[in-house]
């Protein structure tokens, strides 16, 4: 996926050598979240580097950079998400084709990586499923102040159950738009030089 760029702040695929650079947001972010009270998401060494490394084994770990520092890390993925199959308590919006984004962390003091990433998510897919931990009030206020409804409730392949969050907007996502128009204008191209050469082909004619 090509990578999101705005003034001094890129969003990009992230790589191996950014790991420990990622390790050291994910600890920012852990320790901000015990210090607000959510003393049970990410405990026990989670999300660990083996976690991160299969982010980006699957295409689907990206970083938030500014002015090339990293600043967030967040894992994009598409469905489906084994764990959203069944929701309980309520029900998804809808049943069309979605993304998830998983384990969003960001240095405590940098601000506007929500904006920043759900920008560039809602211009490679027109619905976003989410889910966070009922005592991270800070991740639930961000949740839906963007616009996401709450859906129900899911449960982790541990048990551990989360608040299930989507959010579904209008119209085609912007980098389908351009691969449309870059077929279509391929398409022209080529029906431009195949009647060129009919041309010349005449020309040649004795």
């Amino acid at each position: 996926m090509s990578c999101f760029s705005n003034k001094h702040r890129t969003i990009r695929l992230a790589t191996f050598d950014d790991i420990p650079a990622i390790m050291l947001v994910i600890d920012a972010a852990r320790e901000l979240m015990h210090a607000s009270g959510n003393m049970n998401q990410w405990i026990n060494g989670y999300p660990s580097e083996e976690v991160i490394h299969a982010d980006i084994n699957r295409d689907g770990g990206f970083v938030v950079t500014d002015d090339e520092r990293i600043v967030a890390y967040f894992a994009f993925l598409p469905a489906p998400e084994p764990t959203y199959t069944k929701i309980y308590e309520g029900a998804w919006l809808n049943e069309e084709p979605y993304y998830v984004i998983h384990r969003l962390a960001s240095w405590p003091n940098v601000h506007g990586i929500w904006d920043s990433v759900l920008a560039w998510a809602f211009e490679r897919t027109t619905t976003l499923r989410v889910d966070t931990h009922r005592d991270n009030h800070i991740m639930q206020h961000n949740i839906l102040k963007h616009g996401f409804m709450y859906c129900g409730i899911i449960y982790l392949l541990s048990g551990d159950e989360r608040l299930a969050y989507q959010k579904t907007i209008s119209g085609v996502p912007i980098i389908q738009k351009r691969r449309k128009n870059a077929k279509l204008c391929g398409g022209i191209l080529f029906m431009f030089i195949k009647r060129s050469h009919m041309i010349f082909d005449i020309l040649d004619l004795p």
